[in-house]
C-alpha cells in the first residue's frame, strides 16, 4: 500500500468516525458527554489534517459518505459508547497500516 493509498483510507475513516460520533453523541448519557464530544472534536480535527496530507501527497481527498450504515442500533448510552469504542478499534487499525505505509513524520 503506497503513502497516499494509505493516507485516503485513514481520511475515509476518520470521515466515518466522525459521522459515527455524531450518533454518539446524541444517545450519549450526560456522564460521558464532554469525553464523546472531545472525541469528536479530535477525529475532526485529524480529519481536516489528513486532508491537507492527501493534497500535500499529489492527492484528491476522498470525500466523505453522506451517510454510513452503522454496525447495529444504537438506542441508548450503552450502545453509544459500544459505538465509540468500535468506531476507536477500526479507526486505530487503519492507522497501523498508516505507520506501516509511510516514513518519517
Amino acid at each position: 500500500m503506497s503513502a497516499l493509498d494509505a493516507t485516503q483510507a485513514a481520511l475515509a475513516a476518520e470521515h466515518a468516525a466522525v459521522y459515527g460520533y455524531g450518533v454518539v453523541g446524541g444517545r450519549i448519557g450526560t456522564e460521558r458527554r464532554a469525553e464523546a464530544t472531545a472525541a469528536y472534536e479530535a477525529h475532526r480535527a485529524r480529519r481536516d489534517a489528513l486532508r491537507r496530507t492527501v493534497k500535500d501527497l499529489g492527492g484528491a481527498p476522498v470525500a466523505a459518505e453522506a451517510a454510513y450504515e452503522l454496525p447495529f442500533p444504537v438506542e441508548d448510552p450503552a450502545g453509544a459508547v459500544r459505538l465509540a469504542a468500535l468506531l476507536e478499534d477500526r479507526v486505530a487499525g487503519v492507522y497501523s497500516d498508516l505507520v506501516r505505509a509511510t516514513e518519517g513524520r
